[in-house]
């Protein structure tokens, strides 16, 4: 793990996560994403009671994946997550996986909301309601 612009966690490759060929199967690359947000959600701040007493939590509309080499069980992976504020109600959330020698295996892109979670809407201003949270955002 590094500083806050450049989150990134370590995992290891286990056997029941491939497919017939050996190869780790596509849904857990999307999986381990998922586990580098939450990660920065925590390294940010966001694991305590913020965004619960907020009323909000944070919602993933789109994840788009592109990869670029296999993995295998047994490797290891550094999975980053770079978060980018924009206008509007949605912001993104990118990772690279990568193997240990530098090796990009894919490269994830999502698009996050925050929604208010009694309206069922998204905020208008997430960077602003995470920032009130207490969550400390790029």
């Amino acid at each position: 793990m590094t500083d806050q612009d450049s989150f990134s966690t370590r995992i290891k490759v286990r056997h029941y996560e491939l497919d017939t060929l050996g190869h780790l199967n596509h849904s857990v690359y999307h999986l381990y994403a998922e586990v580098a947000r939450l990660e920065w959600f925590e390294h940010a701040g966001g694991g305590g009671d913020g965004l619960r007493d907020l009323g909000v939590a944070p919602v993933l509309l789109e994840s788009n994946i592109r990869f670029r080499r296999e993995l295998r069980a047994g490797d290891e992976v550094d999975v980053s997550c770079d978060v980018a504020f924009g206008e509007g109600k949605t912001f993104r959330m990118n990772s690279d996986i990568r193997k240990t020698d530098g090796t990009l295996s894919a490269e994830i892109t999502c698009t996050i909301g925050v929604m208010d979670l009694t309206l069922r809407k998204l905020v208008a201003d997430p960077r602003e309601v995470l920032e009130r949270a207490g969550l400390a955002v790029p």
